[in-house]
């Protein structure tokens, strides 16, 4: 019998030690929001995009002013001049498509440029996420950023801003 009590306290320590764990919860977006480097990436990052999108519009004004032309010049073309110009005008008109999709679309050149830029600054927050986690002795990260699933969360557990602090934010 005393063995089975002293089984059942072992059991009911190492339960209440197992839920005992340290964990946090940080906000990567609100971090990166306060780091100046960051907005020094998202400006680049734009104006690439723009300079991208102003390319695209000018391709796109001058394929639609080619099929103006075309639409007013059809009528005086042979069946071979007018086939010819069709061909045409869908080759130029799938070679915006495609250079749409190499510049924007998903794992596009600016989805490449983003994480390129982006990486060096989320491996700075992962540093700093270490060296809290480290000193503190915390078990667990949790990020409420983006959308994650985290319904609700004291704001004592939220450490964004000690974080911000190991990086020398303010």
């Amino acid at each position: 019998m005393k063995q089975l009590v002293v089984l059942a306290l072992g059991l009911l320590f190492s339960a209440s030690a197992a839920l005992a764990q340290k964990y946090i919860i940080i906000d990567t977006r609100y971090i990166f929001d306060k780091m100046p480097e960051y907005k020094q990436v998202q400006a680049s990052i734009n104006n690439t995009a723009s300079t991208w999108q102003r390319e695209i519009d000018l391709k796109q004004e001058a394929l639609d002013k080619a099929y103006d032309e075309y639409d007013s010049q059809q009528t005086m073309l042979s069946a071979d001049a007018r086939r010819k110009k069709e061909d045409d005008l869908f080759q130029k008109e799938r070679e915006l498509r495609d250079l749409q999709k190499k510049r924007f679309g998903f794992e596009g050149d600016l989805f490449k440029k983003r994480q390129e830029l982006m990486s060096p600054l989320q491996e700075k927050v992962n540093r700093a996420v270490q060296k809290l986690v480290i000193e503190k002795g915390y078990d667990l990260v949790l990020d409420k950023s983006e959308g994650k699933s985290i319904i609700f969360a004291d704001p004592k557990l939220d450490k964004s801003d000690e974080v911000l602090k190991l990086l020398s934010v303010k």
